[in-house]
């Protein structure tokens, strides 16, 4: 019996890592889809549905990039950073001025991704070992001045097999680049919602 207990385990803990993969491999490909949509960088403050609010499809930022490819795996990033927040708001970052949750901008803030992340992802080594770093991981940068930045690691690799691209929005619109070593790492993250 114990060796057949064993052997559902396995079988189990194979499956589990299988769906995970397979959904962080989707979370891949769905930022990469996002790269074929024309956006302007746009960090304007919109009033947004809830839930599943977007800004207007053909602007936004870093952490709309986010926010999309996780909305085409079904997660809304909106709300789930909404909910935490109402309940847990002193956990998040006090750097806006703001008394309560504003379910408008608040998962469009990349400090507030990366609280979120640290409360119900995995939080992963910021190294300078590429292959640390796999499809579906979310990874932030600081570009300095105080700026963040944030974007997805994609299964595409760079023109020397070194290191896997990045999408992200950095002003040009939502592209795939060689960028994950181009300024500091400051937090790198994987979230499936469970």
């Amino acid at each position: 019996m114990k060796i057949l207990n064993l052997i559902v385990f396995i079988w189990l803990s194979a499956s589990t890592v299988h769906a995970q993969s397979a959904f962080y491999d989707k979370l891949s490909t769905a930022a990469i889809d996002l790269t074929k949509q024309q956006v302007t960088y746009d960090p304007s403050y919109f009033r947004i549905g809830y839930p599943n609010g977007d800004v207007p499809s053909d602007k936004g930022v870093c952490t709309d990039v986010i926010i999309r490819a996780y909305r085409k795996v079904g997660i809304d990033l909106q709300k789930e950073v909404h909910e935490d927040m109402k309940l847990n708001f002193s956990r998040y970052p006090a750097i806006w001025g703001l008394s309560r949750p504003d379910k408008n901008i608040d998962h469009r803030r990349v400090p507030n991704l990366m609280t979120f992340f640290e409360r119900h992802g995995v939080t992963k080594p910021m190294s300078r070992n590429a292959a640390d770093y796999q499809p579906g991981d979310i990874v932030c940068w600081n570009l300095g001045g105080g700026t963040t930045h944030i974007g997805i690691v994609v299964s595409r690799r760079s023109g020397d097999g070194k290191r896997p691209l990045i999408v992200h929005n950095i002003g040009a619109g939502q592209v795939m680049e060689d960028c994950l070593f181009n300024f500091t790492i400051i937090g790198h993250y994987r979230y499936r919602k469970l």
